[in-house]
């Protein structure tokens, strides 16, 4: 394709993708397809010959688009908030357009240091003090194995430079909340730590890991001869947007020299907001901490943050320095291929500087305030129509709400059944979309609310939604 012919082409995409964020609130969120729908469309092999790239445009219009679940959706309420402000979907075209890649700064000087700035303006955004150090990686699934490898090696005094985990005189443990992120159990297993050295703890009334558990699983291990070596706490949990204690695990995890990561990912965005920071209490007694822009902050997925308060740690344990890799100002410079687990990296800073410049601070806090209120808003709602079975499952401390409807007389499997049914009709009709989840053993559905174009309007749509097809799925 020749320079000309991108110019030409890229327009129609540009105008395509504006006009599809203008009218998406006319699809429906969830499509009508079904399993092998598009698939069934393409063809087996690949094309040996040159295609006319208006082919693709038509393909891309008729057979992507409409088999789409619409994430930028107003009345998309599932999952979490995964915003692309527009903004920011222009800087990771620029940064996809340019083709650079960072494998070290002189690879790519401004990668390097629009990265180094970018993490430090959110360092300021969030509230965190200048002793952290910061770096974008993919995904919080990456961050998190990444500081257990941080965890491992320092428990186990740089086993890898040995005989690895193998070489240990006694298993290291790693501890989580019941309500913690698959992506912690599979960073452990990945990291070597094995299931068998996996403590759940478990978590008090409000979902929110319990200290003095934690304490008392240390002690059986310490006791068994094993070796306490990192603790996760969640600020914001994925089911119910739990809270942990981290100052409180944090005393634990000092008093046993243990690694304390805070996962962060949905809630980080939120402390931006300087009256939400009680919910991260304790953050600067942590070694490390993710929180994902690609979430509610509006950065196109993917970007990562991970805040560590040991660079140097860091640096040892994720170095690699071959010849072809070296030049002349790395003893000036950051080469963050020595921060993560890639050796390219993508220029991601881009697509969070263009946010952060059209946005601004004060225009990011309103957005997540908006959100915030609406949810309390909803709130409101369900617990005034406790009477007719609606019930709040959990706090509410951030945008998401866990509720269920609770027909008299509907208990167990059959309040499951009627549970999956409610929300399965509302995915269904494409009005909007729900996901459901299992709380206690119970399921549950949580409403998700954040959307870039969400309003007070779509959430009371919603509501009213809610109440129809529960009361339907009752009588069917």
């Amino acid at each position: 394709m020749t320079p000309e012919e991108f110019r030409r082409h890229g327009h129609r995409l540009v105008d395509m993708i504006a006009d599809y964020r203008a009218e998406v609130a006319q699809r429906p969120v969830r499509p009508p397809v079904a399993p092998g729908d598009v698939r069934a469309r393409l063809p087996a092999a690949p094309p040996s010959q040159p295609e006319d790239f208006e082919q693709v445009h038509r393909d891309l219009r008729e057979w992507v688009l409409p088999a789409l679940t619409h994430w930028q959706h107003p009345a998309f309420f599932g999952y979490f908030p995964a915003n692309a402000e527009l903004s920011s979907v222009l800087g990771d075209y620029v940064s996809t357009g340019l083709g650079v890649m960072g494998l070290s700064w002189q690879s790519s000087p401004a990668l390097t240091e629009i990265e180094e700035v970018m993490t430090d303006w959110m360092r300021q955004m969030v509230g965190l003090s200048s002793a952290w150090s910061g770096v974008i990686q993919d995904t919080a699934s990456t961050s998190t194995l990444v500081a257990l490898l941080c965890a491992r090696e320092r428990a186990s005094d740089f086993a890898l430079a040995r005989g690895g985990l193998q070489g240990g005189s006694a298993p290291l443990v790693v501890y989580h909340s019941v309500h913690a992120h698959s992506s912690v159990e599979k960073a452990a297993l990945l990291a070597g730590f094995g299931r068998d050295n996996l403590r759940p703890i478990p978590v008090d009334g409000a979902h929110a890991l319990r200290p003095e558990a934690l304490a008392a699983a240390l002690a059986e291990d310490r006791r068994t001869g094993r070796v306490p070596c990192a603790v996760v706490a969640t600020t914001g949990t994925t089911a119910t947007t739990a809270v942990d204690p981290i100052r409180a695990v944090a005393a634990v995890a000092r008093r046993e020299g243990m690694w304390l990561h805070v996962d962060s990912a949905m809630a980080g965005s939120a402390m931006i907001l300087p009256e939400k920071r009680t919910l991260w209490e304790g953050i600067e007694e942590a070694d490390s901490v993710v929180l994902n822009p690609h979430k509610w902050l509006g950065a196109v997925f993917d970007c990562s943050l991970y805040y560590v308060r040991d660079p140097r740690h860091l640096v040892r344990v994720m170095s690699t320095n071959p010849s072809y890799l070296q030049s002349g100002v790395d003893a000036q410079v950051k080469n963050y291929r020595d921060w993560g687990i890639p050796l390219g990296r993508r220029f991601r800073a881009l697509k969070l500087w263009f946010l952060l410049r059209e946005q601004g601070v004060e225009g990011l806090q309103a957005r997540l305030r908006r959100d915030l209120a609406n949810a309390q808003w909803l709130l409101e709602q369900v617990r005034a129509a406790e009477g007719t079975g609606w019930r709040v499952l959990a706090p509410v401390p951030l945008q998401t709400l866990c509720v269920r409807h609770e027909p008299a007389g509907l208990a167990g499997e059959a309040l499951d059944r009627h549970t999956l049914a409610w929300v399965e009709r509302i995915n269904a009709s494409g009005r909007a979309y729900l996901t459901a989840a299992q709380l206690e053993g119970r399921w549950m559905v949580r409403v998700s609310i954040g959307g870039l174009q969400t309003e007070r309007s779509h959430v009371a749509a919603l509501w009213l939604m809610m109440q129809e097809e529960a009361q339907g799925a009752v009588q069917t």
